[in-house]
């Protein structure tokens, strides 16, 4: 039987052509330059609210990983829209940057960033000199431990 066109949408040869342009990338056209603030960086600045997957990419944090930390840190939660999607504040944003940095470059866990967001409180946290002040600190201190701890331990061997 010949296949005859129906209404029901394109035919096959034109799905696979479709196809095959698609996987070239000649049907993508190029972005239009309308002015648009293109880069993460500046457009953070532009907007007032983010949706997760915007503050995955300006954040370099999975929104499976937003999630959880929203679960972790209650007061974390950012608002919902009437769609119950979550829409982050730029303040939300430097928060999660805060914790991104806690627990991947200083290695603290989840309770022990708690507790030291819980000493400082959030607007103290955010501030990078006192963050700073406050670790070189604790570092100093453990230092000194680590340090007395080895003499202690070459005088038993002398």
């Amino acid at each position: 039987m010949p296949q005859t066109h129906t209404s029901r949408g394109p035919s096959r040869a034109s799905r696979k052509k479709r196809r095959a342009k698609k996987q070239t990338g000649a049907e993508t056209a190029p972005p239009a330059d309308d002015g648009a603030v293109t880069s993460t960086s500046e457009s953070a600045d532009a907007k007032r609210y983010y949706r997760i997957g915007e503050v995955s990419r300006i954040t370099d944090v999975k929104a499976h990983v937003l999630r959880y930390w929203e679960s972790e840190f209650r007061w974390m939660a950012p608002a919902k829209s009437r769609s119950k999607q979550r829409m982050y504040r730029q303040r939300d944003i430097e928060i999660i940057q805060l914790l991104k940095r806690l627990l991947h470059e200083q290695r603290f866990t989840i309770a022990g960033a708690r507790k030291k967001l819980k000493e400082l409180g959030i607007s103290r946290a955010l501030d990078p000199a006192s963050l700073r002040l406050n670790l070189q600190i604790d570092d100093r201190s453990r230092y000194g431990d680590i340090r007395d701890e080895l003499q202690s331990i070459r005088e038993m061997l002398v």
